[in-house]
């Protein structure tokens, strides 16, 4: 089998970057509560909000952690994206064109290495790129009337620094949990996730 051989979907990939999807579509329509509910919370500095940005993020690195091909990041993020704006997100269909940004950041990530590294390494950058994705949306579809330096630039910073821990680390730590289940049995990241760190 040749590399390019590796690239292609088969149905088990579809099915799990699905299921992957569609638990983080409905985890963001819940995290969309969460958010709003913590506005209070962050009224002292309302970009530092964004450090709950993460969760909205982890299914572009979970999914290209798992499925390992080329598009996986993109697809799991977009799907999920789609379903929370059908769930009723509060953002509405914002939403969709926003996780396609955010799961392109992802993928960048991955396709630097080829799609052949997938260590804790590769997560933190898969995460903080995803990161940057939103905050470059937010930058200029949220946040383009708010100051530059006192608001927009600390969001899009907190942005990715949540990315890069809550997805990037947490997307990592996840996978390798799911991994020491065995419900990963049929993909290459159980074998890797049971090695030692």
């Amino acid at each position: 089998m040749n590399h390019t051989d590796n690239h292609r979907w088969r149905t088990i990939d579809i099915v799990v970057a699905s299921v992957i999807a569609v638990a983080f579509g409905v985890i963001f329509w819940a995290w969309g509560l969460v958010w709003s509910a913590t506005d209070g919370a962050f009224a002292f500095f309302p970009p530092a909000q964004t450090l709950l940005y993460g969760v909205w993020l982890m299914p572009a690195v979970v999914g290209g952690l798992v499925i390992r091909k080329p598009g996986a990041a993109l697809y799991c993020e977009t799907v999920a994206a789609i379903l929370s704006a059908l769930l009723g997100s509060q953002w509405a269909g914002t939403v969709i064109p926003q996780g396609m940004v955010q799961g392109i950041g992802a993928e960048l990530a991955f396709a630097a290495f080829r799609y052949r590294s997938f260590r804790l390494p590769t997560a933190l950058l898969a995460g903080a790129l995803t990161g940057l994705g939103a905050a470059l949306f937010d930058f200029l579809v949220w946040n383009a009337e708010y100051d530059l330096t006192s608001y927009r630039m600390p969001y899009a910073l907190f942005t990715i620094v949540s990315a890069t821990v809550v997805s990037g680390a947490g997307g990592w730590a996840l996978t390798r949990a799911l991994a020491g289940t065995g419900v990963l049995d049929r993909f290459p990241a159980a074998r890797d996730y049971r090695a030692p760190v």
